[in-house]
């Protein structure tokens, strides 16, 4: 899972990216230039604390989450092209970071704090920038219906997608907003469009400031972002005083993880054992053999079956042996759906 920090220069966008990742990278503007900083970062999960503590493995292996801070967007809807334009296409969502905050020697580059118009200003440049590529693509399928390179067939379906597509964001409809069948999400899977990915945005506030409320057609959340990292910076029990002092319940990483698995619809779930506990990520409704793949994709492959109880169960329980005992150590088949937290083992014939 990696999420694209985007928004205006002076946003905030490596403050947060820096509270995400507790990174010290420098703050200073990129001016214009593209840039980007991944940090990876373990997804905190008291469950998988816990499953530790009942079978004290060699190893404890936690969920990864990457943020990749983006620099080089500037809202002039000029169009996004070369390495940017990769960087971005390589992302799964983006985390749209708007500026709130006042500071007199941090100028914004359009002079004045203007959160909903800076929304707007970054969801038009991706909008303009999606227009451009499938107007380009239909432009190609005309090409190739002339000259008879491309199967008629697939001619057809693409320009009828593509076109329903351009009227979506000629209608100003992001392209995540439409419908699409499993076949057109794989067509669709290595064309990168931009408003096709989720996108949440964060409102950077100055401390002590009150959040805006702008109805956006997608997740918003604002905290203080460099009160946050400076919390970031700290150790454990002194970030535990500092956010005492200022009412802050939860730092903004665990916050951030969590809203980053509801926009990109993703779980957990966990393989235990006295050699290693470890966290799985695997999509909302996904199946037995499907999240079998997240572990390795000859295990899917060989699947034969799931070996399954859940974390409630066994956790209350105590031991495998007591969730077999009392009925809760379930035997699932390919088409299982996988619930968030499952103990899942599975068997394979490779």
């Amino acid at each position: 899972m990696k999420l694209g920090i985007i928004g205006l220069p002076q946003s905030g966008k490596t403050t947060i990216f820096n509270a995400l990742t507790r990174s010290n990278t420098p703050t200073t503007a990129s001016a214009g230039r593209i840039e980007v900083h991944n940090g990876v970062v373990d997804v905190p999960d008291s469950r998988i604390d816990k499953l530790t503590g009942m079978f004290k493995p060699k190893k404890t292996i936690y969920a990864k989450v990457t943020y990749a801070d983006i620099a080089g967007l500037d809202g002039n809807s000029k169009g996004i092209t070369g390495n940017l334009l990769n960087t971005l296409g390589q992302m799964d969502a983006f985390i749209h970071v708007v500026r709130c905050f006042e500071d007199d020697n941090v100028p914004h580059p359009t002079g004045s704090i203007n959160p909903v118009r800076d929304v707007d200003a970054m969801l038009t440049e991706l909008l303009l920038n999606d227009q451009i590529a499938v107007e380009r693509k239909l432009e190609r399928l005309v090409d190739d219906r002339k000259k008879g390179g491309t199967d008629k067939a697939v001619n057809e379906r693409q320009t009828v997608l593509f076109t329903r597509m351009l009227e979506g964001l000629n209608a100003n409809l992001p392209l995540r907003k439409l419908t699409y069948t499993p076949e057109e999400e794989k067509e669709l899977s290595s064309f990168g469009l931009l408003t096709r990915k989720q996108i949440l945005t964060v409102f950077n506030l100055g401390d002590s400031q009150k959040a805006p409320t702008p109805e956006l057609d997608h997740p918003m959340v604002a905290l203080p972002g460099k009160l946050e990292m400076e919390i970031a910076q700290l150790s454990a029990e002194d970030a535990q005083l500092f956010m005492a002092e200022y009412e802050i319940s939860e730092p903004a990483l665990n916050l951030m993880i969590r809203l980053s698995y509801d926009l990109l619809n993703l779980q957990s779930f966990f393989t235990v054992g006295e050699d290693e506990v470890r966290a799985w990520t695997t999509r909302r409704h996904a199946t037995a053999v499907e999240s079998a793949g997240e572990i390795h994709t000859d295990i899917a492959r060989g699947f034969i079956r799931a070996e399954v109880v859940a974390y409630d169960d066994l956790t209350s329980l105590g031991s495998m042996a007591e969730c077999k005992a009392k009925g809760k150590f379930r035997l699932e088949g390919k088409e299982y759906i996988v619930k968030d937290g499952d103990i899942v083992h599975i068997r394979s014939s490779l």
